[in-house]
C-alpha cells in the first residue's frame, strides 16, 4: 500500500490549499482515509477524517474552513484549506486506517508541506 500526497505549498492567510493523497495497492472505498498534521518538534493532530461510509469527522480548529472528500473511482482522498491561518502552518500526512485483528493499522503518505504566511 502506498499513499502519495501532493498540493501542498505556501500561501498567505486567507487563502486557499487543496491537498491530494493517491493511494495504491488496494481500494479505497473499503477504508477510513484522513489528513493528520504535525509541526516539527509538536505531537501532531487529526485534521479531517473519512470513514468508507462516507461521513466526516473534523478537528474543532479546522471545522468550516476545511472539507474532506474522496473519490473511490480515482483512489484519491482530497482537502480543501480555505481561510488559512499562519497556525494550520505544518506538514500534512494522508492516513489510510485498516481494521486488522489486532487494532487499527496505519498507512501513512509522505506529507506535504504547507505554509501559511501572515
Amino acid at each position: 500500500v502506498q499513499l502519495q500526497a501532493s498540493g501542498g505549498g505556501l500561501v498567505q492567510s486567507g487563502g486557499s490549499l487543496t491537498l491530494s493523497c493517491v493511494v495504491s495497492g488496494l481500494s479505497l472505498a473499503d477504508y477510513e482515509i484522513g489528513w493528520f498534521r504535525q509541526v516539527a518538534g509538536e505531537d501532531g493532530d487529526g485534521v479531517a477524517y473519512m470513514p468508507s461510509d462516507g461521513t466526516t469527522d473534523y478537528a474543532d480548529f479546522v471545522k468550516g474552513r476545511f472539507t474532506i472528500s474522496r473519490d473511490n473511482a480515482k483512489n484519491t482522498v482530497y482537502l480543501q484549506m480555505n481561510s488559512l491561518k499562519p497556525e494550520d502552518t505544518a506538514i500534512y500526512y494522508c492516513n489510510l486506517r485498516v481494521a486488522l485483528p489486532r487494532g487499527i493499522g496505519n498507512y501513512w503518505g509522505q506529507g506535504t508541506k504547507v505554509t501559511v504566511s501572515s
